[in-house]
């Protein structure tokens, strides 16, 4: 199942793609695409649905983030050999963690805002996990039990604010609209290896990412294994995974975004996004 939310920032609708990829309203169902409707048993209800029963969406309106309030947007950093090493790191031996603010969430077409005072806003393409069920101290074997889907996601970063402005990397990654996730949250089901997902990335039609999930570090049965060792996973929390080699500080010059740029990412089954950029 695709599942997608549509409507103004902050008046949302549930929605669920068909067979035609037509959007329809899933309100009668689940009030919003949240934690409490990724539970198995929720999954299970929507699964039931004559989807062909439920009211087509008109018109074209705006898509907001995929995954409504999450109560953690977590990130993998330096989860791609390559990447690691472009940026002037070695592979890390465990997960480098970090944490994206809540309201960096954004829709998949929402414009980007390059922050006041920025001069290293970069892009990061990343497939990003859904917790469908509570985890915690999970084994490895065990952690996927608890993902309810995938979704896309830009890990959208300022790098001076990220290294140079002291303390932690919270304060690069976590500017209005630096989150945008979606067109969908797929559900697990619809994937024989998360483990063999293409990734793509480009800056106004010029490709700048293209990676794959086999190429990660530490795969996502690991790293939910992982974190769930640290903290409590909640259905609805999102985590980020990484981003393969080609992010603007790595290039040579590093080479960062500006307003009226354009950005679109998409993934194997996941969908695409598009970003203005604008200023703050």
């Amino acid at each position: 199942m695709k599942l997608l939310r549509y409507g103004p920032v902050g008046a949302e609708r549930p929605a669920i793609l068909d067979a035609e990829g037509n959007m329809r309203d899933l309100s009668s169902v689940v009030p919003d695409i949240n934690g409490d409707a990724l539970s198995p048993e929720s999954l299970a209800k929507i699964a039931k649905v004559d989807v062909s029963s439920l009211p087509v969406v008109q018109g074209t309106p705006r898509v907001g983030s995929a995954i409504a309030r999450p109560g953690k947007f977590l990130c993998v950093g330096l989860n791609y050999a390559d990447h690691a090493r472009e940026t002037g790191k070695e592979p890390p031996a465990e997960p480098v963690l970090f944490s994206k603010a809540t309201t960096a969430l954004c829709g998949p077409y929402d414009d980007v805002e390059i922050p006041r005072g920025s001069d290293r806003t970069d892009w990061e393409i990343e497939l990003g996990i859904v917790i469908g069920s509570r985890a915690k101290y999970v084994d490895e074997a065990d952690a996927l039990s608890h993902v309810a889907g995938y979704a896309l996601v830009n890990d959208v970063s300022e790098r001076r604010f990220q290294s140079e402005r002291g303390g932690q990397w919270i304060k690069g990654k976590s500017h209005d609209t630096f989150g945008p996730v979606g067109p969908w949250m797929v559900t697990k089901d619809e994937f024989d290896d998360i483990q063999n997902i293409d990734l793509w990335l480009d800056v106004d039609g010029d490709r700048r990412q293209t990676g794959n999930t086999k190429t990660m570090i530490f795969g996502v049965a690991h790293l939910v294994h992982y974190i769930s060792q640290f903290m409590t996973l909640e259905a609805g929390d999102i985590i980020a995974t990484g981003t393969p080699p080609g992010v603007g500080l790595g290039m040579k010059p590093p080479t960062f975004l500006r307003a009226g740029q354009v950005v679109t990412l998409g993934a194997s089954g996941l969908g695409e996004q598009r970003q203005l950029m604008v200023q703050a």
